[in-house]
């Protein structure tokens, strides 16, 4: 039985008869269509870096970013629609601001990650909203050690060593496969994450993109912050130097 065309997907609330929720699907659509986003989790920390496409010369290098603080101790990096992104990460934010206010500690990164999933799981259940069209990692450092966590537009929510979304996430995944994560350093996570984020734009050659990269650990006092712009620019030249080398 096909549901093709028959009207199952002009609703988030309604089932195909094969068990599918068509604007879910089409919401993880719009998430391969963007940037590659990914998250290594290491033994002191957590490292995010984003492949932010630039669709225009004329862009301010550095605005509308991809990766932003959710919290003092959690960055989140986003693959989709941008807008959504930021919606996202304001949901996030209010969470983790209310349980500083009602309970006087930080939130852990699960339960910022379980309150942002039931959110994004609410939109999955009426016509009078759509999925948002986003996936987002959730990287920090709360009481329990470093933690990442990937929320996508159906609402799950899961925990990761090393987590890829976005238009190279399968080769992202394979690379990040290959790693032992948790014997890595902040600093070696900083040059294989550039490695990783310059190997699937390869196949993207014709879009120049921006590398962004954040990191949250003992490097970086366990505060989300910008990665160093000499570490950065060092991780650059390096990735570069592999592409060329395997070319």
């Amino acid at each position: 039985m096909t549901s093709i065309g028959t009207g199952y997907d002009l609703s988030a609330s309604t089932y195909s008869p094969d068990g599918r929720i068509f604007q879910v699907e089409y919401a993880n659509k719009a998430v391969e269509n963007s940037g590659t986003a990914i998250g290594l989790r290491v033994k002191d920390g957590v490292v995010l870096a984003v492949e932010k496409l630039i669709h225009s010369k004329l862009l301010v290098p550095g605005a509308n970013r991809r990766i932003q603080t959710v919290d003092k101790h959690i960055g989140m990096a986003s693959a989709g629609l941008l807008a959504d992104g930021r919606k996202i990460s304001q949901l996030a934010r209010d969470a983790g601001a209310q349980t500083r206010k009602q309970w006087r500690e930080p939130l852990t990164v699960k339960a910022l990650s379980d309150s942002v999933s039931w959110n994004a799981q609410t939109y999955t259940l009426y016509s009078s909203v759509r999925p948002f069209g986003v996936s987002t990692i959730f990287g920090g450092v709360d009481k329990s050690g470093p933690s990442l966590y990937i929320v996508e537009p159906s609402g799950v929510c899961l925990g990761y060593h090393g987590a890829a979304v976005g238009k190279g996430r399968q080769l992202a995944k394979t690379e990040l496969e290959k790693l032992k994560l948790l014997e890595l350093s902040m600093r070696e996570a900083v040059m294989e994450a550039a490695r990783i984020i310059y190997l699937v734009h390869d196949d993207n050659k014709e879009k120049e993109f921006e590398l962004e990269m954040t990191w949250v650990g003992v490097e970086s006092n366990n505060l989300h912050l910008p990665v160093p712009d000499d570490l950065l620019e060092e991780a650059k030249r390096k990735a570069k130097e592999t592409l060329e080398t395997f070319e």
